[in-house]
C-alpha cells in the first residue's frame, strides 16, 4: 500500500469514527467533497496544506493524524 492509500485510509478511518461525512469534511476544510473521495480513495496525491486543513475540519492536530502505525 503507498502513501496516498494509507493517508486516504487515515482519514476515512477519523471521519467515520468522528460519524462525519465526506460533505462535512469537505465543507469544514473548505475543498470539494469529490476531492476529499478521492483522497480517500488513495487517487490524489494531497499537499500538506491540505492534509492541514482536513486535519483540522477533523478537529485533530497533524501530528495526531499522523500518529498511527500505518505512518510507522
Amino acid at each position: 500500500m503507498d502513501i496516498k492509500e494509507r493517508i486516504g485510509q487515515r482519514i476515512k478511518a477519523i471521519r467515520e469514527e468522528k460519524e462525519l461525512s465526506q460533505k462535512d469534511i469537505a465543507y469544514a476544510a473548505d475543498l470539494d467533497r469529490s476531492y476529499i473521495a478521492s483522497v480517500e480513495n488513495g487517487k490524489r496525491n494531497v499537499s500538506i496544506v491540505n492534509i492541514e486543513k482536513i486535519a483540522h475540519a477533523l478537529k485533530v492536530s497533524v501530528r495526531m493524524f499522523f500518529n498511527d502505525e500505518s505512518f510507522c
